[in-house]
């Protein structure tokens, strides 16, 4: 997959104002801080496209990225962080659930979690969900490179124990080493060359 051209589409603050196109969407879900915007920019070959912030749940809209005017990002905004008020925190997920229930565009959710903690009651929830409405997610696990290898092994048992999933669902992910980068670029091309072929 190479990448030269993307540009933000829009950010919506509902579907409204969503935009009306024929692109494939991949849908970004994840823990505000887990890295959502590290992860877009490494995939995208750019250094600040997405912007990443210091203080988790500063996203709150969603943003809907052009990638080669093959397909779209579409970066939800971080669910389960404690700061932000509880209201909007059940307004961000009826945006989730909304969007995944909907959007035509929509071809395959990318579940974000950060390898360094086990996967939370967050994570369970969204992950559960996902898998009860028929959709199986690619689960990425960020900040690979936060922890030791040594200790790698028993943080990956965690996270499939937790989630319930094989050791081949789950890929390790750093935006510091580019380790994943190609796991997941090689994902999104099955994805659309599937669709090209239908």
């Amino acid at each position: 997959m190479r990448i030269h051209q993307v540009h933000l589409i829009t950010s919506a603050v509902s579907p409204a104002h969503y935009p009306e196109h024929d692109l494939p969407e991949f849908l970004l879900l994840g823990r505000s801080n887990v890295g959502k915007s590290s992860f877009i920019n490494t995939i995208i070959n750019r250094k600040a496209l997405a912007r990443t912030s210091s203080q988790p749940g500063k996203t709150r809209t969603v943003n809907f990225y052009n990638v080669e005017d093959q397909f779209s990002f579409v970066d939800m905004p971080g669910y389960g962080y404690a700061k932000v008020s509880k209201s909007e925190r059940q307004q961000f997920r009826k945006m989730i659930q909304d969007y995944i229930e909907n959007r035509d565009n929509l071809v395959m959710v990318i579940q974000l979690i950060d390898f360094r903690h086990k996967p939370s009651e967050d994570d369970v929830a969204v992950h559960g969900w996902l898998m009860e409405h028929g959709i199986i997610p690619m689960v990425v696990a960020t900040k690979v490179d936060k922890i030791s290898k040594n200790q790698r092994p028993k943080n990956i048992k965690d996270i499939l124990n937790t989630l319930k999933l094989e050791r081949e669902d789950l890929i390790l992910f750093s935006a510091e080493t580019k380790d994943g980068k190609e796991e997941v670029e090689t994902v999104l091309d099955e994805v659309l060359q599937i669709l090209e072929q239908e």
